[in-house]
């Protein structure tokens, strides 16, 4: 399967990342979300991936972490591209190996910044995110594919 992100990379400046990702339920149908999302590099793997920042306590990461993987779709216009495959998740509620949780603020950040937004206040981003127990979620792109 293609994994190209050019015209994902496209689309993420376009809205700002703003896409739909969609996870399984564990009665098998699909729960689907606005988020905004962005191409980082992971953290242990240095390779691209898709990345956004979830909620904790959300739906969509009591699923990730039942099936971790997901489909996330960009859409500008008529253009689309939707990016399927396996998640990794980084927070406070799901620590991995090689990661120093330390790192945790830069990572959000890293991950927020890659949409293509700004920020003007770190230090209460920072507050923020911790206090709502943030959590990267990235999608290693196995299934790339769209209109564009």
């Amino acid at each position: 399967m293609a994994t190209d992100l050019t015209t994902v990379r496209e689309l993420v400046a376009g809205e700002r990342g703003l896409a739909m990702v969609a996870t399984s339920r564990p009665d098998g149908s699909v729960q689907a979300t606005v988020v905004n999302a962005g191409l980082p590099v992971h953290p242990l793997t240095g390779e691209q991936v898709v990345g956004f920042v979830a909620i904790g306590g959300s739906a969509k990461l009591r699923h990730l972490r039942r099936r971790p993987r997901a489909t996330i779709t960009f859409r500008v216009g008529w253009r689309w591209a939707t990016v399927e495959g396996p998640v990794t998740l980084i927070g406070p509620d799901d620590s991995v190996e090689g990661f120093d949780p330390a790192q945790l603020p830069q990572l959000l950040r890293d991950v927020f910044l890659s949409t293509g937004a700004t920020h003007d206040d770190w230090p209460t981003y920072d507050r923020v995110m911790a206090e709502e127990r943030r959590c990267a979620v990235f999608v290693r792109p196995e299934r790339v594919y769209g209109v564009g």
